[in-house]
C-alpha cells in the first residue's frame, strides 16, 4: 500500500518500477512457493485435503473511528470452515467477531484466493485487533483461545475434502 489510513506509507512511496520488482523477486514469489510447497506437504502427509488457516491482525482505529470487533474472520465464498469457526468463536460470549469486517475477504489473486479457493481447500483468514496482541500476555491469551477452537475445526472430517467454490470476484482463470 502506498497510503494507509491517509497517511503515505514512506517505504512504499514513491517506488521504482525496479524496487517493485525487486520485491516481487525476493519475497513474493518465494512467499507463495513456500505456502504451495507447505499445502502440499500438508496434503501429501494427511492424505486429503489440509484445513487453512490465516491469521491476521487489524488496527483498533481506522480514519479515527475505532472499530468494535475483537476478532474477525475473512472469506470469500467457500463457508465451510468460517461458520463453524465463528461459531466457536462467539461460544464463551466474551468477543464481539465480525463476519468479513473490517475488510472483504474476497480478494482476487490474494493469497487465500490463490493458494485456496481456485484449488477447492477449506480455509479462512482470521484477523485480531492489534491492542489485543500488542503484548506477551495478549498473544498468550489469543494463542489459548484459538488452539482449542483451530484443533476442534481441524477434526471436522468435510474441511478436509477438497471443493471448489465459485469466488465472488469472478471466475477462475485456469
Amino acid at each position: 500500500m502506498k497510503i494507509s489510513d491517509g497517511a503515505i506509507v514512506p517505504g512504499n512511496h514513491p517506488i521504482s518500477d525496479e524496487e517493485w520488482q525487486n520485491r516481487i523477486r525476493r519475497f513474493h514469489r518465494p512467499y507463495h512457493e513456500a505456502v504451495s510447497e507447505t499445502i502440499a506437504r500438508s496434503a501429501a502427509a494427511g492424505g486429503r485435503a489440509p484445513l487453512v488457516i490465516s491469521l491476521h491482525s487489524f488496527t483498533p482505529f481506522w480514519k479515527g473511528v475505532a472499530r468494535p470487533w475483537h476478532a474477525s474472520v475473512l472469506w470469500d465464498n467457500d463457508p465451510r470452515a468460517v461458520f463453524p469457526l465463528i461459531e466457536r468463536l462467539e461460544a464463551a460470549g466474551d468477543i464481539v467477531v465480525g463476519n468479513n469486517e473490517p475488510y472483504d475477504g474476497a480478494l482476487r489473486g490474494d493469497t487465500m484466493y490463490r493458494h485456496c479457493m481456485a484449488p477447492g481447500i477449506a480455509h479462512a483468514l482470521i484477523e485480531v485487533r492489534q491492542d489485543l496482541i500488542a503484548d506477551a500476555a495478549g498473544a498468550a491469551a489469543w494463542a489459548e483461545r484459538l488452539t482449542p477452537i483451530l484443533a476442534a475445526l481441524n477434526g471436522l472430517p468435510e474441511l478436509h475434502a477438497y471443493h471448489r467454490h465459485p469466488s465472488r470476484t469472478g471466475a477462475y482463470s485456469d
